[in-house]
């Protein structure tokens, strides 16, 4: 049994779709044996029979296969919508009830999957550098969650490489990052208003409200549709009225059912929970 035949059996066991992985196959595969060498087990059957013999492995397995390719602003659309549109409007949604009135209401942002942090970065890059100053009755707190600790652990050191941030601007560049050698350090300002977290999205939604969600390139890719609806249904409760579902720009939710959703930029995917 090679990898793909692998594959084939493993992924919807898990929930998961084998036509999201066709792209990055490869990049799973080199996983997958790295931990097979680790367990001592020899190619896919071995591998198989382990997964059978030992249940808890399969949390493990489901680790290796997800994917972390990300950059700054990626889908260059999706942050120009959320500059001029979408982030506006949020943030004349009431406020949360219990908050403060001692300081400036927080708009909620929840980035589930992000990696090594590009993408709540870059939320907080544009909230300084372009919202900010136009929405002084406002404040942002970004959510970042990853199943993975290593990526987390790279998201909260926030150093990158140059590839990484090919898509910013020249004065983006210069007014989030301090140069380290060949690398690029987030600058202070850009990083307080994220917290990162370990959670698996379809184990645990961390509590809301949140006016803003970003779940790209993750659950509308790689799972299965009755997974994917089982997770957008626990987002969804977690999500305000009015706030909005940011997918990747190739995802739709599923269409299993009728969500309280509709389609908010019509050439972006970007969605408003509608109850």
């Amino acid at each position: 049994m090679n990898c793909v035949q692998f594959l084939q059996w493993a992924l919807p066991r898990m929930g998961m779709r084998c036509k999201g992985f066709r792209k990055v196959r490869r990049q799973v595969c080199r996983r997958i044996r790295r931990r097979m060498a680790e367990l001592g087990v020899e190619g896919g059957p071995g591998y198989q029979a382990y997964l059978e013999a030992n249940p808890d492995e399969w949390r493990e397995l489901r680790r290796l296969c997800r994917v972390t390719i990300s950059r700054f602003r990626r889908d260059q659309g999706v942050w120009r919508a959320l500059e001029e549109e979408v982030i506006p409007k949020l943030a004349r949604l009431p406020s949360p009830s219990g908050t403060s009135h001692a300081a400036p209401p927080a708009l909620r942002a929840w980035s589930a999957g992000c990696a090594s942090g590009e993408e709540p970065y870059t939320l907080s890059l544009l909230w300084a550098l372009r919202l900010e100053h136009d929405l002084p009755h406002r404040t942002l707190e970004i959510l970042a969650t990853d199943v993975d600790p290593t990526v987390l652990e790279r998201a909260r050191a926030g150093v990158y490489d140059e590839s990484s941030l090919q898509e910013l601007s020249r004065d983006w560049v210069e007014a989030g990052f301090t140069r380290e050698g060949e690398r690029y350090r987030i600058r202070p300002p850009i990083q307080e208003p994220v917290e990162f977290g370990q959670a698996d999205l379809l184990e645990e939604i961390p509590p809301g409200p949140f006016h803003l969600i970003l779940c790209r390139n993750l659950l509308f890719t790689y799972f299965d549709e009755p997974t994917a609806a089982r997770g957008l249904e626990r987002m969804l409760a977690s999500l305000a009225k009015g706030g909005a579902l940011v997918v990747g720009s190739h995802e739709e939710p599923p269409t299993c059912r009728d969500w309280p959703l509709e389609r908010w930029i019509r050439a972006e995917p970007i969605y408003r929970k509608t109850g």
